[in-house]
C-alpha cells in the first residue's frame, strides 16, 4: 500500500454532494484522495504530513464560476486573493472578454489595451495565439486550476473586425470554426459580455448560432446579459434564455443580480429561470455576495464610441462634437452626475500617471469638483490621460436580492473578481468566506452542506468536470479545511484587500498551497481541458 502524502484527520467531511457532514479521514495520495470513516485505519502511519482538523470542516476546493484573472494571474501566480478563500478552480474568459484565439498579435495587444480597466495590462510576455498555447501558460505555473471560456469578442475580431457590423453567414461560420477549434484545445464553452464591444454588437441570432456550436462540442453558453435591452429589467434575461433555447445549449447567466433601481422584484427574475427550467431547458445562474460592482470605467461610454477598437475610441473621446453626443446619450439613458448612487459616487482605480495618482481610490465626483470641469469632459479627459485603463467600483446588487438568489436551489457562486486598482470590490477577497460566515453561520440562510454543494459539485456539473467538486475515492485532491466557527470575510468597501479568517488549509492537485493560513508559494494549478477533466 502506498504511503499517503497528507492525512487530514479528526474533521467533519462535507463531501460536496449536499449530504450531511460526517466524521472521517481524508487521505491525499499524489493528486487523488480517498475518504475513510473516522474509525478506519488509513493503512499507514508514515504519511509525509498529518493535519489535525478537529473542529474543522474538510470540503472539496471551491469553484468560482466568474473571475477576471486571465492576465493578472500570469503576473501574480500565487493568486492569494482567491486561493486564500478556498478557491481551487476558477473560470476565466468571461464576459465575452478572452485573450485567445488571436491569430493577429496586433489584435491581441489592442484588445488587452481596450479591456485593461477590467482585466489589467500586466507586464508579461503576450506570446500566444491559440487557445492551446494560451492554456500552456497556466499549467503548473499558477496556484489554482483554470477552466477557460472563449469570449465572443475575440471571435468577432477574428472574423469581422472591430466595427458594429452584422455577421454574414460566412463570418458566422468562421467564428464557429474558431470556437470549434478552441474547444477541441480545451475550452469549456462560449461567453458573451453584451455591454462590452465588439462582442456587444452580436445579435441574438449570431449568439444562438455560436451557442449551438459550443453545445455540439459539449460546451455551454455563459453570459453577461444585454442590460440595456428593452425594459432593462427582465428583457435582458429573456434574451439569454432565448439564445440557449434556439441554440439548444445550456445557458448560464453569470453575476445574476437585482438592483433597487430595477422596476420589479428578484422573484420576477427567478420566475423567468424557473419557467424555462419547467419546460426542460437547462438554465442556471451564479451570483456574487457583495453590494459593490466593478468593471472598466470605459463602460460608461456608449458602445458606438468604441467601434473600431482603442485607437478609434480615443479619437472620438477627444472630439468635442462626439462629447456633446455622449452627453446627450447619457442624459437619455438617465445616467446622472448628481445624487446618491450616481456617477459622482463611482470610485476610481488603476490610475498610472503621476499627476492622477492622488485620485486612486477616490470618487469621480471629487475629481469633477477639483477640476471644475464639465462631468463628461472630466470623464473623457481621464480616460484619455490614462490610456483607457481606469477601473471603477460602484454600487451593485442589494442585500435582499443577494439573499434571495443564494437561497434558490440552482444558485451558484461567481465572484466576478477584479484584481486592478488599490481598492477593488470586496468580492475579490471575500465572497466565499462571506457566504460561509454571514449567510450560513450567522443568518442560517442555507445549511452548510447546501452552501458547499453550491460552491463545489454544482459548478463542477455545470462545467462538466467529472473528477472535481466532491470528496470521494479517486477524486482529484482539491481540498479546503476551514473553521466553521470563525470563517468570515474581512474585506470591506474601505479596506477591500484583507484576507479572510478561518481558512487554514488549501490543497490543489495534492499539493499544500495554503498551510496554517499562509501561502506556501507553490503553483500546482492546471489548465483544465473539457475533453479530459
Amino acid at each position: 500500500m502506498s504511503v499517503p502524502d497528507i492525512l487530514i484527520t479528526g474533521g467533519t467531511v462535507v463531501d460536496g454532494t449536499g449530504a450531511a457532514g460526517r466524521a472521517g479521514t481524508v487521505v491525499v495520495e499524489g493528486d487523488r484522495v480517498r475518504v475513510l470513516d473516522a474509525a478506519a485505519d488509513p493503512g499507514t502511519n508514515g504519511a509525509a504530513r498529518t493535519i489535525d482538523a478537529a473542529g474543522k470542516v474538510v470540503a472539496p476546493g471551491f469553484i468560482d464560476l466568474h473571475s477576471h484573472s486571465g492576465l493578472m494571474i500570469l503576473a501574480e501566480p500565487t493568486h492569494d486573493p482567491k486561493v486564500r478563500q478556498g478557491i481551487t478552480t476558477e473560470v476565466i474568459g468571461v464576459d465575452g472578454n478572452c485573450y485567445a484565439p488571436f491569430a493577429d498579435h496586433a489584435d491581441l495587444e489592442a484588445f488587452v489595451h481596450l479591456n485593461s480597466g477590467l482585466d489589467g495590462k500586466p507586464d508579461i510576455a503576450y506570446d500566444w495565439d491559440t487557445v492551446a498555447s494560451y492554456l500552456k501558460r497556466f499549467d503548473r505555473q499558477v496556484s489554482v486550476n483554470i477552466a477557460y471560456l472563449i469570449g465572443n469578442s475575440a471571435l468577432r475580431i477574428g472574423a469581422i473586425g472591430w466595427d458594429d457590423e452584422p455577421a454574414t453567414a460566412g463570418a458566422t461560420e468562421r467564428m464557429a470554426a474558431m470556437l470549434r477549434e478552441g474547444m477541441e484545445e480545451g475550452a469549456f464553452g462560449i461567453s458573451s459580455g453584451l455591454d462590452y464591444p465588439p462582442g456587444s454588437y452580436a445579435t441574438t441570432d449570431e449568439l444562438a448560432a455560436l451557442s449551438r456550436e459550443a453545445a455540439r462540442s459539449g460546451g455551454f453558453y455563459h453570459t453577461h446579459v444585454r442590460y440595456a435591452l428593452g425594459d432593462r429589467f427582465l428583457d435582458p434575461f429573456r434574451e439569454a434564455i432565448e439564445i440557449g433555447r434556439r441554440g439548444e445549449a445550456p445557458a448560464h447567466i453569470t453575476h445574476f443580480y437585482h438592483r433597487k433601481t430595477f422596476p420589479g422584484t428578484p422573484d420576477q427574475m427567478l420566475d423567468l429561470i424557473d419557467d424555462a427550467r419547467a419546460t426542460g431547458q437547462d438554465v442556471t445562474f451564479d451570483a456574487y455576495p457583495a453590494e459593490w460592482a466593478s468593471t472598466r470605467l470605459l463602460i460608461l461610454i456608449p458602445t458606438w464610441v468604441q467601434a473600431g477598437g482603442p485607437i478609434k475610441t480615443k479619437e472620438r473621446l477627444a472630439d468635442r462634437g462626439t462629447r456633446d453626443r455622449i452627453r446627450r446619450d447619457l442624459q437619455e439613458r438617465g445616467v446622472l452626475f448628481a445624487g446618491a448612487g450616481g456617477l459622482r459616487d463611482i470610485r476610481l482605480g488603476y490610475l498610472h500617471r503621476p499627476e492622477n495618482l492622488q485620485w486612486e481610490g477616490r470618487t469621480l465626483g471629487e475629481l469633477i469638483d477639483a477640476t471644475g470641469k464639465d462631468p463628461v469632459d472630466t470623464l473623457c479627459d481621464l480616460l484619455l490621460d490614462e490610456d483607457l485603463s481606469p477601473n471603477e467600483v460602484t454600487t451593485g446588487p442589494h442585500i435582499d436580492g443577494i439573499r434571495r438568489f443564494l437561497r434558490h436551489s440552482i444558485g451558484m457562486v461567481g465572484t466576478d473578481s477584479t484584481f486592478v486598482g488599490a481598492k477593488p470590490s470586496p468580492r475579490t477577497y471575500g465572497s466565499f468566506p462571506r457566504i460561509l460566515g454571514q449567510f450560513v453561520r450567522d443568518e442560517a440562510l442555507l445549511s452548510l452542506e447546501e452552501a458547499i454543494r453550491r460552491m463545489t459539485s454544482a459548478p463542477a456539473a455545470r462545467l462538466g468536470l467529472t473528477t472535481r467538486g466532491t470528496l470521494r475515492d479517486g477524486a482529484m485532491a482539491d481540498v479546503v479545511v476551514f473553521d466553521p466557527a470563525t470563517v468570515r470575510s474581512n474585506a470591506t468597501y474601505d479596506e477591500p484587500r484583507r484576507y479572510p479568517d478561518g481558512i487554514e488549509t488549501v490543497i490543489v492537485n495534492g499539493e499544500l498551497v495554503v498551510d496554517g493560513g499562509v501561502h506556501t508559494g507553490r503553483t500546482p494549478g492546471r489548465a483544465l481541458h473539457r475533453t479530459r477533466d
